[in-house]
């Protein structure tokens, strides 16, 4: 894994992972959820391996290394990422995100039309104020409590966060079991994320409640979205909403799963990009 920090100009610093499995071969850019570092997931490794995948990511502003960019929206990805892909001689490339992740990959697939290839979001939120979408329905308590500080601004989001512990029950049991087992990774990216306290979630947050800056039905290459039945977080029906709206969608729900269980699939989302992303 090689880390890189670019200078965007303005005080602003992006620190960058790259892992080449094969340089000639298919690049994706992986979207970290929320609180992440971008670190790309090692779980899946194996597979980018096999499939020679060269994972290309980043810290989102205010996370790790990343200097924070107050009032980014979701779309801000796609400049980080074209300014990433050109630093690195990168032309055309697949995203994939899970999460909060999953917005800022279609983001990227909706602004650059002309180098995304193929896009995956897991688990992934949908627009806040979608028409045809209870935006909060099924979320837990908690998640549902985070948000709409959100929605009444940074001040009220920054006090939240000020009282705000974490929620064993935000999970669903099949979750919590997939967090002892390989998706313990996480541990290695959330634990980073907060050194330096809650600025990268707020900021983050803050962006799942305003316009995107882009909208779903304006991306054109293939989509892949994954959602799990039994998702806390972000409910299923996010995923269904976006299977609705954007053009080429395809959906595989996963009933039994949750919001970190249904990553037992993802390697099947690696070989979909295989197939999708150079067709």
């Amino acid at each position: 894994m090689k880390e890189l920090d670019m200078d965007l100009g303005d005080d602003c610093r992006l620190h960058v992972y790259d892992r080449v499995a094969d340089a000639d071969r298919l690049t994706v850019f992986w979207h970290h959820g929320t609180p992440n570092i971008g670190t790309p997931p090692a779980p899946l490794f194996p597979a980018s391996d096999r499939l020679g995948i060269r994972w290309v990511s980043y810290d989102r502003p205010g996370y790790g290394g990343s200097t924070p960019v107050p009032g980014r929206n979701v779309s801000s990805a796609a400049e980080y990422v074209r300014r990433v892909a050109d630093a690195l001689g990168i032309d055309r490339f697949a995203v994939m995100g899970h999460s909060g992740g999953g917005s800022h990959a279609l983001a990227c697939a909706a602004l650059l039309p002309d180098r995304v290839l193929a896009a995956v979001s897991v688990s992934g939120i949908a627009p806040y104020g979608a028409e045809d979408l209870d935006w909060f329905a099924g979320m837990s308590t908690s998640g549902e409590a985070s948000l709409r500080a959100a929605v009444a601004g940074r001040a009220a989001k920054e006090r939240h966060e000020a009282t705000a512990e974490y929620d064993p029950e935000m999970f669903a049991p099949v979750d919590h079991a997939a967090f002892t087992g390989e998706w313990s990774w996480f541990d290695s990216v959330v634990g980073p994320a907060l050194e330096n306290g809650p600025g990268g979630l707020i900021d983050d947050d803050l962006a799942y409640v305003a316009p995107w800056g882009c909208d779903p039905a304006q991306v054109t290459a293939p989509v892949l979205l994954m959602h799990g039945g039994q998702d806390r977080v972000v409910p299923s029906s996010h995923g269904e909403w976006l299977a609705r709206h954007c053009p080429r969608a395809e959906l595989r729900r996963y009933p039994e799963d949750g919001h970190i269980s249904v990553l037992h699939s993802a390697t099947d989302a690696l070989e979909w990009l295989g197939v999708n992303a150079t067709s």
